[in-house]
């Protein structure tokens, strides 16, 4: 009991004397109220009382306490339940959790869909080196990797929660336990813990942002609708930029959600000198260079959460089943034919982004992004049954019904010899840039 006593006091010391390093320092009296707080998570989760955060050690568990503890401050809701899991490493398990906050979106509408914001929890814990012949533990303290992953995850969560209003869809804040090498906590949230996994549309991974503003950097693995995001941004007034990559700095916890075909971008400074080392300390993390990344990735989360549903791919569209006697687009001998073309990229070309119009409600408020049109082209070549499956707001869902319900008549389909009702579904596409609106031809997609 004595043992322990001396143990938790000794722990307590060394904790102070982490924070010690930063909170009596003269430089910090300017800090802004977000680079103190970036400065205070950071300093705590990198300190030599968490030993490294190893996968399932008591370190990972006080900084997975610490990540409660301050998403409950921010406003968010923590979910307790469920995030418990064992992995296997080698000939041991080791135990470990995940950390869930929740902030509910206000629109009832989308309010069940969800947008995950994760960051990776542990880090490589310690060891022991020999140094003049005695063993003296080194600590992989961790504090750009990932210390400032889960520093700016907490300080988004405080920025989104104050905006809450703002934002339509729910928001998942996900500290993934036990991912360092396995990716073993996103495994267990998308395949054990979390029961809505359908219900996510897109994910965003927050990893080893410390290294300064200018090297932010922002992989999409190529997914249209997450790059149009930071297209967009383009012509904002952000104090940083993402620079968009097309192949991967590193694997991540986003690999998981790929796995499960949800869109994920990765937000990272990249790697750096003193990555995988007991270097990797508070003094080399730029704060003031996070507090400017912390504004584009709000930026970029805003628009995630209120904007159309992003697409793992062009060609991945569910739509409404199949009313009896339609057939599919694909199904049929002999397509419908506009203009004596079976290619419904010349009904887009010739017809649709020829008389569409973009509203200026849409022009003057930056609404833009992809609308997909479900039709139906019966026996005579007439187009009906118009309806939106997937909008983005009803100022362009309504322009795009409107021009694609006034089309003229196709030459039907047939089956068999037969004239046949035929089912399409289309993807109009409205752009935003340098303040002028245009329209993109976009892929079609059949039903």
């Amino acid at each position: 009991m004595i043992k322990r006593i001396l143990a938790l006091a000794a722990l307590l010391l060394v904790s102070a004397l982490a924070f010690a390093q930063y909170r009596v320092s003269v430089e910090d009296l300017s800090d802004s109220e977000t680079v103190r707080a970036f400065k205070e998570h950071v300093g705590w989760l990198s300190s030599a009382a968490l030993e490294g955060r190893k996968a399932g050690s008591e370190g990972e568990a006080e900084a997975a306490k610490y990540l409660e503890e301050k998403l409950l401050e921010c406003g968010i809701d923590v979910l307790p339940a469920g995030n418990e899991f064992s992995v296997a490493a080698g000939q041991d398990t080791i135990s470990s959790r995940n950390v869930l906050g929740f902030l509910q979106g206000w629109d009832k509408s989308l309010n069940d869909r969800y947008i995950v914001i994760g960051a990776r929890l542990d880090n490589l814990g310690s060891d022991f080196v020999t140094v003049d012949g005695e063993k003296v533990r080194r600590i992989y303290y961790g504090a750009n990797g990932n210390a400032s992953g889960l520093a700016m995850m907490l300080e988004l969560a405080r920025k989104l929660s104050y905006s809450r209003s703002l934002v339509r869809r729910s928001i998942l804040f996900v500290g993934f336990g036990a991912s360092e090498n396995t990716f073993a906590g996103a495994w267990y949230f998308l395949n054990r813990s979390f029961k809505d996994v359908a219900n996510i549309d897109a994910m965003v991974n927050l990893d080893m942002l410390g290294s300064g503003a200018r090297n932010l950097l922002l992989f999409t693995a190529g997914n249209e609708d997450l790059s149009s995001i930071a297209d967009a941004l383009q012509g904002e007034l952000l104090p940083a930029r993402a620079a968009l990559v097309h192949q991967a700095p590193y694997p991540g916890d986003y690999i998981a959600f790929y796995d499960k075909e949800i869109p994920s971008a990765l937000f990272t400074t990249g790697r750096y000198p003193e990555h995988g080392t007991s270097r990797d300390s508070f003094d080399i993390v730029d704060f003031e260079g996070m507090e400017k990344e912390l504004e584009y990735i709000y930026s970029y989360v805003s628009a995630l959460c209120n904007g159309p549903r992003p697409l793992f791919r062009n060609d991945s569209v569910t739509s409404a089943p199949q009313k009896p006697g339609v057939m599919a687009y694909s199904d049929v001998d002999v397509k419908p034919m506009f203009l004596n073309s079976p290619d419904p990229r010349t009904f887009m070309e010739k017809w649709v982004y020829q008389y569409l119009k973009y509203p200026s409600y849409a022009v003057e408020n930056g609404i833009h992004g992809r609308v997909l049109v479900d039709f139906i082209i019966d026996e005579t070549g007439k187009v009906t049954d118009v309806r939106v499956s997937r909008g983005v707001h009803t100022v362009l869902d309504d322009e795009a019904v409107r021009v694609i319900s006034a089309s003229p008549k196709w030459r039907p389909g047939r089956h068999q010899g037969k004239k046949v009702r035929v089912a399409l579904t289309v993807a109009v596409e409205f752009k935003l840039k340098k303040d002028k609106a245009k329209f993109g031809i976009n892929g079609v997609t059949v039903k």
